[in-house]
This record gives C-alpha cells, structure tokens and sequence, in this order.
C-alpha cells in the first residue's frame, strides 16, 4: 500500500496514512480535527531485480544472426557486398 503525506494548514501537524490507491483521501487532522490537504510526496521506491538492466535480464535476447552469405566470395569476388 502507498503512503500519503497529509498537512493541515490549520495547526500544521503533517502525517504519513497507509491507504490503498482506491481509498478516498483522509479529510481531518488527527490532532485539530479540520480539514487537511495531500501533499505531493516522491512516490514509491524502485526495485531492481538482478543486474537493473533491462537489455540483459527482462527482454528476450534475439538469436544471434548470421551474415548473409554469397556463393561468389569462394570464387574471390571482390564486388561483393558479404566480403568479409
């Protein structure tokens, strides 16, 4: 569950509430009982798994590829694009 940052503007006690995402936002200072406001908070922390790199740990490596090959390179062709 996320944590939200409160702050009344009447006493100015600030508070941290544990709320689902689908709970409507708190509306009374636990201290004064009045109205309080959500803050912006920083949001949730990130969780790496493994190394952190997505290229080497979550996508599918590709099947490594061979260059095309042409019939005319045994020959010695030298126009040919798949020289190596």
């Amino acid at each position: 569950m996320p944590t939200y940052e409160y702050e009344c503007p009447h006493c100015g006690n600030q508070f941290e509430a544990f709320q689902r995402m689908t709970d409507k936002p708190l509306e009374k200072c636990p201290r004064c009982h009045k109205k309080v406001k959500r803050l912006i908070s920083s949001g949730s922390g990130l969780i790496f798994k493994g190394s952190g790199f997505y290229a080497t740990d979550y996508r599918k490596q590709p099947a490594s590829v061979a260059p095309p090959s042409c019939s005319k390179t045994k020959d010695g062709c030298n126009s040919c694009p798949h020289k190596k």
